[in-house]
């Protein structure tokens, strides 16, 4: 055990008999059997984040109930000059250890001095030293379901640069009730490492989502993107998206009161819908101001494989509103702002601020749904599109909008027109 750690459990040991706190031994926590480490020259980082009940049994207190969540660092510094962390790349707005003490105060049978002194023990410290590893928690605001993690590192005569991501095992969402790897078959991926075959591959793909029975169509599928699952799900996470909840008794009270109360709930369940003969596999909402309005998507995994990186198709629309309808198994479902093609230009540019994203293109996936004679999708919704699907592809952060590269494929050029053509 190195020193720092030591000094760690010698604080907790303290703590803990001033403030009646039992907190387990570090070793003893589930979540270091979720470490990710990762290694740049001089530098080697493991990061994890507990769930809400490992936090609670770490710090003695429900930190999700303050919307504060813990993340675990471990520094290795296997360079000459001292590394530091910097916080405000992981958090603008994070917690200082007796900040996140005093929110508890109130609730805790100890007084505030012995609570602090806790928090602190298991506070980051920067710097690392050479030859030196060091560990403990930021504390830093609530994402549920899905986290990402940007660290970012300065020397003397380097930086160094890591996104992690991370699922909760406790958040019941899409991807908690599948194992994705074994959604394809070994013969049935198709491995491609040419952008013009990836592009035929693409044109193959379904046109749109289908009912359950899979005898009605329902929102165009817009988008596909291209990647590892971590940098995905991180850059969606790094620009404010988050995951959604199964539909159970739970995620629907908090949406009802949500609905009641007009507040956001940034983890609403969203309706299934179907490719491949089985409902998404992965979605993900921004919520804006009320539970009413939301932008949101969802992605299916494909069984192309471009250089080695997963191909997801999906759709993007804007909830705009709600109303009932017996269509929905819920009886009620939001409604969808027409112009799908305005959703999918606005993940386009939220995505592009994610630092992550290295490639772009349009592919033509129909024909055009002109305004004047809309479709509709399985609840009624009329909508109108280009008919493009946008492909995005993408790499480890940091990426800057300068090194955005674009696939000569089919851009779009007129929004669907108003009127019938004669």
């Amino acid at each position: 055990m190195m020193a720092r750690d030591m000094l760690v459990l010698v604080w907790l040991s303290a703590a803990s008999g001033c403030a009646s706190f039992a907190p387990p031994s570090l070793g003893e926590l589930p979540f270091r059997e979720r470490l990710q480490t990762r290694s740049q020259p001089g530098i080697t980082v493991s990061c994890a984040v507990p769930t809400r009940s490992e936090a609670e049994a770490l710090y003695g207190v429900d930190l999700a109930s303050r919307g504060i969540q813990a993340v675990w660092l471990e520094v290795e510094n296997t360079g000459a000059h001292p590394w530091w962390f910097l916080a405000a790349g992981l958090d603008a707005q994070g917690f200082s250890a007796a900040e996140a003490a005093y929110a508890f105060h109130r609730d805790a049978s100890a007084a505030a001095e012995p609570m602090e002194a806790h928090f602190r023990a298991l506070e980051f410290v920067n710097p690392a030293e050479p030859g030196e590893t060091v560990s403990g928690f930021v504390l830093v605001h609530l994402d549920e379901g899905y986290k990402a993690v940007d660290l970012d590192f300065v020397c003397q005569a380097a930086s160094a640069s890591f996104t992690f991501a991370f699922s909760d095992p406790e958040f019941r969402s899409d991807v908690s009730r599948l194992d994705l790897d074994a959604l394809w078959a070994a013969d049935e991926i198709i491995e491609l490492d040419d952008e013009e075959a990836l592009r035929a591959a693409l044109v193959e793909l379904p046109v749109s989502t289908a009912n359950r029975r899979g005898d009605a169509e329902g929102d165009p599928l817009n988008l596909v993107v291209v990647g590892e699952r971590a940098e995905i799900f991180a850059a969606m996470v790094r620009r404010g998206w988050s995951a959604t909840e199964i539909i159970g008794r739970g995620s629907l009270w908090r949406t009802l009161k949500s609905f009641l109360t007009g507040s956001r709930y940034r983890y609403s369940p969203i309706s299934p819908l179907y490719v491949f003969g089985r409902p998404q596999d992965f979605s993900g909402q921004k919520a804006r101001g009320s539970i009413n309005e939301r932008n949101h998507m969802r992605f299916w995994l494909t069984p192309l494989r471009f250089r080695g990186r997963d191909v997801w198709v999906g759709q993007i629309s804007r909830d705009i509103g709600v109303k009932f309808t017996l269509k929905s198994p819920t009886i009620s479902t939001h409604v969808i702002d027409p112009d799908v093609d305005e959703a999918r230009r606005y993940l386009l540019e939220d995505l592009m601020y994610s630092q992550a994203l290295q490639t772009i293109g349009f592919l033509r996936a129909q024909e055009p749904v002109l305004r004047a004679a809309p479709r509709e999708n399985l609840v009624g919704d009329p909508y109108y599109t280009d008919g493009h699907r946008l492909v995005m592809i993408f790499e480890r952060r940091p990426l800057g909008l300068d090194e955005l590269e674009l696939l000569d494929w089919d851009w779009p050029s007129d929004p669907p027109q108003a009127e019938v053509p004669p």
